[in-house]
């Protein structure tokens, strides 16, 4: 890439000199040959003031000064020589001045002027006035080479700017691809330095963003996937305690005790389904949620559990058919948390209240514990649960946009889960 940007820097300036240069050099060429014949028309002129028109006309000998590098001549109407250093016939140039023009030309390598000698406004004769054009040629020749050096200068300058530009551009892309590096071998904190083109600096910010939320990602997989395997791990040595007791006892009833143990695991073969999807967050169903028939269905997985307790599982609905846009799995294993809380922990009745709230529902689910609690609860790793731990269902209701808190601390404790409606 700095080579190239290199070549293309150093190859628009060429171009550019190039379409400026050659169209110079050729105008400069014009302009000393242009400055040249003026300056022979000039001595021409001088030369005509050491001529006798009426001489001319009447065809006395006439005198040339023919000292210096030019060459003067003299010609009657004519246009035969008849004074000076020159062709002995004039020529087309001399015919033309005959005619009453001052004429000028390039040719055979000399540069030639004629103008016409007037006797009682009649022309009689052309003096003719002429040097070698390697003149004009030095003058051009040295000025071409002071612009080659110029350009050449110029071209030189270009690249050393080229080579800065190619540094300025290419650092911070080299950092850009460091960056993408770092993250791609799973360093998330990796964070680019603005390096002033907003181009490049656009491109920085996305890949700090994207770092940033890859790296959210994965803490709270790493937290999730520690707290489900952290609370999974108690339910199923419980069932392993029961399985081995049976096995242990002589008299006892393996075949019932292998049924009941059926229950739990699929209870646990759910949470763990539910907890991988909800962990990669794909494949998990959104539709609008049937919250009537969804709290229906949890009271009848844990009303027998309640019973067998001796407890009451008291559910109240009252959401006037509203089907909020939150994970079922999710909202799932928040409740199996806050119900199996409720048995383990508290006391009395456990209430689940479904209720309508401006721009939510409310989900509360308390008891009458008779003990306070605090924000601690949510804390990782605090406490002893049966389901996967209120710090994961917190989690879980965050990740869907909703609320999980510990709405009355006590006595009688409740949690209130909040799940956003976005009205039609």
């Amino acid at each position: 890439m700095k080579r190239r940007i290199i070549f293309s820097i150093v190859g628009v300036a060429a171009v550019a000199l190039l379409l400026l240069g050659v169209p110079l050099a050729l105008s400069v060429e014009r302009v000393y040959e242009n400055q040249e014949t003026l300056r022979l028309e000039r001595e021409a002129n001088e030369s005509l003031r050491q001529i006798s028109a009426t001489g001319v006309a009447r065809g006395d000998r006439i005198e040339l000064r023919n000292d210096g590098p030019i060459d003067f001549a003299a010609y009657d109407s004519d246009a035969r020589r008849i004074a000076g250093q020159g062709p002995s016939r004039g020529g087309d140039i001399v015919d033309g001045a005959l005619h009453g023009e001052v004429q000028d030309r390039r040719s055979g390598g000399q540069l030639i002027v004629a103008i016409p000698i007037i006797n009682d406004e009649q022309t009689v004769g052309a003096v003719r006035a002429s040097r070698s054009a390697s003149v004009v040629m030095n003058r051009t020749h040295r000025i071409w080479l002071v612009m080659a050096l110029m350009a050449l200068g110029a071209l030189v300058v270009a690249t050393l700017l080229a080579r800065w530009q190619a540094r300025r551009l290419t650092r911070p892309v080299d950092a850009l691809v460091d960056a993408a590096d770092r993250l791609g071998n799973g360093d998330f904190s990796v964070r680019n330095t603005p390096s002033g083109i907003e181009e490049l600096d656009d491109v920085g910010r996305a890949l700090d963003r994207t770092a940033e939320q890859l790296g959210d990602v994965l803490a709270r997989e790493r937290a999730f996937s520690a707290d489900a395997s952290h609370q999974l791990r108690t339910p199923i040595a419980g069932m392993r305690v029961r399985v081995e007791s049976a096995l242990a006892s002589p008299d006892a009833d393996l075949r019932r005790a292998l049924e009941e143990t059926l229950v739990p695991i699929d209870r646990l073969e759910t949470t763990v389904d539910d907890l991988l999807l909800l962990a990669r967050d794909t494949h998990v169903s959104r539709p609008p949620l049937d919250l009537d028939g969804f709290v229906r269905e949890t009271e009848d997985a844990w009303h027998g559990r309640f019973a067998a307790a001796s407890r009451a599982l008291r559910v109240e609905i009252d959401v006037d058919g509203v089907a909020p846009t939150f994970s079922e799995p999710a909202l799932r294993q928040i409740l199996d948390v806050l119900l199996a809380n409720a048995l383990e922990h508290g006391a009395g009745d456990v209430c689940l209240c479904v209720r309508r709230s401006p721009g939510a529902v409310v989900v509360d689910v308390g008891d009458q514990g008779g003990h306070r609690l605090d924000g601690t609860i949510f804390e990782r790793r605090t406490g002893r649960s049966t389901g996967i731990g209120l710090a994961l269902a917190r989690t879980l209701a965050e990740a869907e946009g909703g609320r999980l808190v510990l709405d009355e601390p006590g006595p009688h404790p409740v949690f209130r889960v909040v799940i956003p409606v976005t009205a039609d």
